[in-house]
């Protein structure tokens, strides 16, 4: 991957004009979505005692933010976040408000739970995509945007983690719902933070559609030459990115198989932890550094990493070894995140960075979602060592296909007298 140099550290990202006034609304915001998908299946079950309600309700509102989320998307790019994200997170939080009531008190028919959470799903703010787009407006330096984006994963990580432990406190004193009420109260206070913010705003100012100045173009990655070139790493990122979703969303499920196979059910949460942790390790160290492989590059032998951490649980003979080996699965796993949002951002111009981090977005969920379902499956069919085999190939197969795609290009110099000029090397990597 190139020989890693000394990165900006992130307190120089913290010390960017806005920095801190993106970064601690985006983070109340987000940690709705740590809470509310565990909330929502345990209020389903307290208020009609039914598992297959509870697929039912948790299945339309995943269908529904993953389906209209490209919409949502377009919606920002075109009308910018300070029109666009409001409306959406006032009808998720009352929607959210409305599933609460509906299930505080047992008794509720599936049918308006059902529709309650198809309209929730649907308009339900991509807060994360949007704060990526922020971030690549707020820095314009390629090293210094990389550690923003590592700091962007290790949050999104700590709020996975927290989400249920916040959930978990609550719960001695009040039912399930009361997540669902933190939720829309976090989801409105961080977008009002969010779009009220000075980049949002200045954002908002000169949309596309309202300015007719050309938007900046984004910055070249190293191993690209010319621009035409780089539009495919948004393609590059989309199926890594929806691949590695694959195998971490089958790997979720095959840790209990594996823990209930050798009758330790209860280590299931510890083995998710220490993959969460390491996600955070992962994700502070790759952002310490500037790699001087391109971005590109970068995603596939990342990927080609993960995959093979994934597979190589095959061969743990224990849960012992299995916390270890998936510890090392999350410190690869946050590079790779970032990576494939660094890639889209810059593959992309800028008045479409938020389709391009939402498609990411979009392509990882929905591949978690599709991961477990296959594998769900296939457990009835392998035993789980088999079952990480599969999991792992899916993305080493990805990244092998793109592989050719991500060799650095020769840089040829133009001729004497033309009137166009390839930047060197040593000027690309002073524009990242």
């Amino acid at each position: 991957m190139s020989s890693p140099a000394p990165g900006p550290s992130y307190r120089a990202v913290l010390r960017v004009t806005g920095a801190c006034r993106l970064l601690i609304p985006a983070l109340v915001g987000r940690s709705s979505y740590g809470l509310v998908s565990l909330a929502l299946v345990l209020s389903v079950v307290h208020a009609t005692g039914s598992y297959a309600h509870v697929g039912v309700v948790v299945g339309v509102f995943g269908a529904t933010v993953a389906a209209l989320s490209p919409l949502r998307a377009r919606l920002i790019d075109r009308h910018g976040p300070c029109a666009a994200l409001p409306p959406m997170a006032a009808l998720f939080a009352l929607t959210l408000l409305g599933l609460a009531v509906t299930t505080w008190s047992e008794g509720t028919g599936p049918g308006v739970l059902v529709a309650l959470a198809a309209v929730a799903g649907a308009c339900a703010p991509p807060l994360g995509p949007v704060t990526r787009s922020l971030w690549s407006h707020l820095i314009a330096e390629r090293a210094l945007l990389q550690r923003a984006y590592s700091l962007d994963t290790v949050v999104e990580e700590l709020i996975f983690l927290g989400g249920p432990l916040l959930l978990g406190a609550l719960l001695p004193w009040w039912p399930p719902p009361i997540g669902l009420v933190v939720g829309a109260l976090l989801v409105s206070t961080g977008t009002w933070g969010l779009v009220t913010s000075p980049v949002a705003r200045s954002l908002s100012r000169r949309s596309p559609e309202r300015s007719s100045a050309p938007a900046p173009a984004p910055a070249l990655d190293t191993d690209v030459t010319p621009r035409p070139v780089a539009r495919g790493g948004l393609l590059t990122a989309v199926a890594l990115s929806g691949a590695a979703g694959i195998a971490l969303g089958a790997t979720a499920l095959i840790n209990v198989a594996f823990a209930e196979q050798h009758g330790r059910v209860e280590t299931v949460v510890f083995l998710e932890a220490l993959q969460t942790a390491g996600g955070v390790i992962g994700g502070l160290l790759y952002g310490a550094v500037s790699w001087r492989a391109g971005s590109r590059t970068r995603l596939v032998l990342i990927s080609l990493a993960l995959g093979g951490g994934v597979a190589a649980a095959t061969f743990a003979p224990g849960v012992a070894a299995l916390t270890a080996l998936l510890f090392v699965v999350g410190v690869v796993g946050a590079p790779l995140i970032t990576t494939s949002y660094l890639l889209a951002d810059e593959s992309v111009a800028a008045d479409r960075r938020t389709r391009a981090g939402n498609w990411v977005n979009t392509a990882h969920n929905a591949g978690s979602s599709a991961g477990g379902a296959a594998i769900g499956a296939l457990l009835t069919l392998v035993p789980p060592s088999t079952a990480y085999t599969a999991a792992g190939g899916v993305l080493v197969v990805v990244a092998v296909v793109v592989l050719p795609f991500s060799i650095p290009r020769r840089r040829v110099r133009p001729l004497r007298g033309s009137s166009w000029a390839v930047p060197s090397a040593t000027s690309a990597r002073r524009r990242r």
